[in-house]
Protein backbone atom coordinates (compact mmCIF):
# COMPACT_ATOMS: atom_id res chain seq x y z
CA UNK A 1 0.00 0.00 0.00
CA UNK A 2 2.79 2.25 1.03
CA UNK A 3 4.51 1.74 -2.68
CA UNK A 4 1.13 2.12 -4.40
CA UNK A 5 0.42 5.81 -2.51
CA UNK A 6 4.37 6.61 -3.08
CA UNK A 7 3.72 5.55 -6.93
CA UNK A 8 0.80 7.94 -7.33
CA UNK A 9 2.54 10.80 -5.10
CA UNK A 10 5.57 10.34 -7.73
CA UNK A 11 3.08 10.12 -10.78
CA UNK A 12 1.26 13.56 -10.21
CA UNK A 13 4.41 15.20 -9.22
CA UNK A 14 5.89 14.23 -12.90
CA UNK A 15 2.79 15.37 -14.70
CA UNK A 16 2.96 18.74 -13.21
CA UNK A 17 6.30 19.19 -13.40
CA UNK A 18 5.68 18.44 -17.46
CA UNK A 19 2.70 20.47 -17.19
CA UNK A 20 4.20 23.44 -16.01
CA UNK A 21 7.17 23.57 -17.65
CA UNK A 22 5.39 23.31 -21.27
CA UNK A 23 4.54 27.12 -22.91
CA UNK A 24 1.31 28.01 -22.48
CA UNK A 25 1.29 29.78 -26.00
CA UNK A 26 1.88 28.28 -29.41
CA UNK A 27 2.73 31.60 -30.62
CA UNK A 28 6.56 32.55 -31.03
CA UNK A 29 7.54 35.57 -29.50
CA UNK A 30 3.87 36.35 -28.01
CA UNK A 31 2.80 37.70 -31.71
CA UNK A 32 -0.15 36.81 -33.75
CA UNK A 33 -0.97 37.78 -37.39
CA UNK A 34 -4.04 37.49 -38.85
CA UNK A 35 -7.64 39.10 -40.22
CA UNK A 36 -9.82 40.82 -38.09
CA UNK A 37 -13.36 39.12 -37.06
CA UNK A 38 -14.39 41.39 -34.29
CA UNK A 39 -13.13 44.89 -32.94
CA UNK A 40 -15.03 47.13 -30.31
CA UNK A 41 -13.30 49.34 -27.79
CA UNK A 42 -12.14 47.20 -25.60
CA UNK A 43 -11.08 44.16 -27.32
CA UNK A 44 -10.13 42.62 -30.83
CA UNK A 45 -10.53 39.04 -32.01
CA UNK A 46 -8.36 38.15 -35.03
CA UNK A 47 -8.25 34.97 -37.05
CA UNK A 48 -5.04 33.39 -38.63
CA UNK A 49 -6.46 31.21 -41.71
CA UNK A 50 -3.57 29.33 -41.96
CA UNK A 51 -3.10 28.09 -38.52
CA UNK A 52 -7.07 27.67 -38.58
CA UNK A 53 -6.87 29.61 -35.01
CA UNK A 54 -8.40 32.60 -33.54
CA UNK A 55 -7.41 34.23 -30.65
CA UNK A 56 -8.83 37.37 -28.70
CA UNK A 57 -6.83 40.02 -27.29
CA UNK A 58 -7.95 42.87 -24.89
CA UNK A 59 -7.56 46.46 -25.49
CA UNK A 60 -6.56 49.40 -22.51
CA UNK A 61 -8.40 52.08 -22.76
CA UNK A 62 -6.75 55.07 -24.88
CA UNK A 63 -5.09 52.36 -26.90
CA UNK A 64 -2.82 54.24 -29.41
CA UNK A 65 -0.13 52.10 -30.58
CA UNK A 66 -1.45 51.66 -33.61
CA UNK A 67 1.34 51.59 -37.19
CA UNK A 68 1.50 50.73 -40.42
CA UNK A 69 3.50 47.94 -41.71
CA UNK A 70 6.44 50.16 -42.56
CA UNK A 71 6.22 51.35 -38.94
CA UNK A 72 5.92 55.32 -40.08
CA UNK A 73 2.67 56.01 -39.98
CA UNK A 74 0.67 55.76 -36.77
CA UNK A 75 -3.33 55.43 -37.37
CA UNK A 76 -6.14 55.91 -34.51
CA UNK A 77 -8.58 52.61 -33.92
CA UNK A 78 -11.25 53.45 -36.04
CA UNK A 79 -8.89 52.35 -38.57
CA UNK A 80 -9.21 48.47 -37.66
CA UNK A 81 -12.24 47.00 -39.44
CA UNK A 82 -13.56 43.36 -39.45
CA UNK A 83 -11.65 42.11 -42.82
CA UNK A 84 -8.27 44.00 -41.85
CA UNK A 85 -5.07 42.27 -41.84
CA UNK A 86 -2.90 42.95 -38.53
CA UNK A 87 -0.16 41.26 -36.55
CA UNK A 88 -0.95 41.85 -32.66
CA UNK A 89 1.90 41.75 -30.44
CA UNK A 90 0.58 40.80 -26.95
CA UNK A 91 1.51 39.09 -23.49
CA UNK A 92 -0.12 37.92 -20.43
CA UNK A 93 1.57 39.30 -17.65
CA UNK A 94 -1.72 41.25 -16.22
CA UNK A 95 -4.02 38.62 -14.21
CA UNK A 96 -3.25 35.87 -17.18
CA UNK A 97 -5.51 38.18 -19.46
CA UNK A 98 -3.78 38.62 -22.85
CA UNK A 99 -3.58 42.39 -23.95
CA UNK A 100 -2.78 44.04 -26.97
CA UNK A 101 0.86 45.79 -26.24
CA UNK A 102 1.11 46.95 -30.15
CA UNK A 103 -0.60 46.49 -33.52
CA UNK A 104 0.36 46.61 -37.06
CA UNK A 105 -2.24 47.16 -39.59
CA UNK A 106 -0.70 45.32 -43.20
CA UNK A 107 -2.69 47.04 -46.54
CA UNK A 108 -3.35 43.41 -47.77
CA UNK A 109 -3.03 39.70 -47.18
CA UNK A 110 0.19 39.22 -49.60
CA UNK A 111 2.02 42.19 -47.67
CA UNK A 112 1.57 40.19 -44.67
CA UNK A 113 2.67 36.93 -46.48
CA UNK A 114 5.72 39.15 -47.09
CA UNK A 115 6.69 40.11 -43.52
CA UNK A 116 5.93 37.00 -42.32
CA UNK A 117 8.95 35.50 -40.59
Amino acid sequence: MKRLTALVFMASQLFLAATLSAPAQTTVNNEFQGRVVHVSTDNIKVYDPYAHKTMSFLLVPKFDRIFSSDGKTTYEMARIHSGSWVRVYFDQKFLGARHADRIIVFNSEGEMRRMKT
